[in-house]
């Protein structure tokens, strides 16, 4: 279904995680996108680029990440028109993929501060 590659357990994550403050949408989808573009799908990565903007936009400009749930990405997903549905559902499940896989989601959660 997605073209990312799966993380080996034993590999860190290849795209700095912020240092300070909230983990944000903005910062997890630039991530994204240079994960594409690293892996030559500009296209795709031009595309899910402006998908991502409209995403940040419905959930707030400065959105933590963790603003960012299922239930959120439909609701935002309903608001495109129907030929952008089918898309931004695929953009929707890449994205979550690529969060769960690199390990966005975990280290956004208050309970996972690094020492």
């Amino acid at each position: 279904m997605n073209d990312l590659p799966h993380r080996p357990a034993d590999t860190a994550t290849p795209h700095p995680l912020p240092d300070q403050g909230p983990i944000t949408l903005k910062h997890a989808g630039e991530s994204f996108l240079n994960e594409l573009a690293r892996q030559a799908q500009l296209p795709k990565s031009t595309y899910y680029r402006s998908l991502l903007a409209s995403l940040a936009q419905y959930l707030g400009p400065d959105a933590p990440l963790l603003a960012y749930t299922k239930l959120t990405g439909e609701a935002w997903r309903a608001t495109l028109h129907a030929a952008e549905q089918p898309e931004a559902q695929t953009f929707l499940a890449e994205f979550r993929e690529y969060l769960r896989t690199f390990g966005w989601f975990d280290a956004a959660r208050p309970v996972n501060q690094f020492d």
